[in-house]
């Protein structure tokens, strides 16, 4: 079937509106009209093709909240009118041990992005949520719970489970020390979702004047990163730290307010490699790692969590035909915390 997108046609070129082709519902599958997409930092890249992996026409968009307008046949825990909600996977082999155990972010055949990826069903490559429609497999739609706004919601299907799988994975709990570092789109739901666990919240900012913010958003503690003295208040002390930042960055830093066996995970994607001073893993043993988003079933835990808790994210809703300036202000940093595209008032 036809429907609109907004679209670009190369690696520098504007997203326009436009036409592109989604699949006629099969058994199994979900379709969706889109009423919000948020804007995550990954969609600046492959609009660019800055990892030399996009294909034009680009559809951006992988977090996407909107309502069920149709269902396949054989499709049974979605009906017409439920809110849902898809992320960055809709599609993978189901079969592998990754796969089956709920995570389908590291499936061995490798998962099918929402956009820009090989689509395996239609053929051609997947078209993300800048969209008046998507069309999904039931296996791949999550439920976004009444208590949700349905704005609010968007970011969580990416930026939300980004933050969830460490924090669920390390043990973020009562009686623990979690640093966040980097306050943008993806740490503000660290400070949230850390605060709700029920851990003892760092924040970590270069930014003095955010403090109260910070503060507001569910941290504890504000350690001021250009700060000595500030660093040596929290100084062997944290269980966990999440590193949102995706550029270059000190990491010795925040390595000394690790406690022994404390742990480091990074979500951000650094296109640069990170320098590593390895004598604090030695003689502290921490373990260094990483994390990327989150399996299905992760993903609809967390949103179960959010709506017992009254967590959505912090947002700027755009409209859709404002896509282009948005994009523009997000690469400068003028964003608090993410944006969200309006696109039911435009396609609806």
């Amino acid at each position: 079937m036809s429907v609109r997108a907004y679209q670009a046609s190369s690696s520098t070129s504007a997203l326009e509106d436009g036409k592109i082709l989604r699949r006629e519902l099969l058994d199994h599958d979900v379709s969706i009209k889109v009423h919000f997409c948020g804007i995550c930092h990954t969609d600046v890249h492959m609009l660019h093709d800055d990892w030399h992996k996009s294909h034009y026409p680009l559809v951006p968009g992988h977090e996407i909240a909107g309502v069920v307008d149709a269902v396949g046949a054989k499709v049974t825990h979605f009906k017409v009118g439920q809110t849902v909600g898809v992320g960055c996977i809709v599609d993978s082999c189901g079969r592998c041990d990754h796969c089956t155990t709920g995570l389908q972010q590291h499936c061995a055949s490798g998962m099918t992005m929402t956009y820009g990826d090989e689509d395996h069903i239609s053929g051609g490559y997947t078209f993300g949520g800048y969209s008046e429609r998507i069309v999904v497999q039931e296996k791949y739609v999550l439920d976004i719970p009444a208590g949700l706004d349905l704005a609010e919601a968007a970011p969580l299907l990416c930026a939300g489970v980004t933050m969830w799988t460490p924090l669920k994975e390390h043990g973020a709990a009562p009686g623990k020390t979690v640093g966040i570092v980097g306050v943008g789109g993806l740490g503000h739901m660290g400070l949230k979702l850390a605060h709700a666990l029920g851990a003892k919240v760092i924040a970590f900012t270069s930014k003095p004047e955010k403090t109260d913010e910070l503060i507001a958003l569910g941290a504890h503690q504000v350690i001021i990163t250009s700060d000595e003295h500030s660093l040596n208040t929290v100084k062997d002390s944290i269980d966990l730290i999440i590193d949102t930042i995706s550029a270059e960055h000190d990491l010795l830093k925040y390595f000394n307010t690790l406690k022994f066996k404390g742990t480091y995970v990074v979500v951000g994607g650094s296109p640069q490699p990170l320098p590593v001073n390895v004598f604090p893993l030695l003689f502290k043993r921490i373990l260094f790692t990483g994390s990327a988003i989150g399996g299905i079933e992760a993903t609809q835990e967390m949103l179960n969590f959010c709506a017992k808790h009254k967590i959505g994210a912090t947002i700027e809703i755009a409209p859709l035909q404002k896509v282009n300036e948005v994009l523009a202000r997000l690469e400068k940093g003028d964003v608090r915390y993410r944006f969200v595209l309006d696109v039911k008032n435009y396609y609806h």
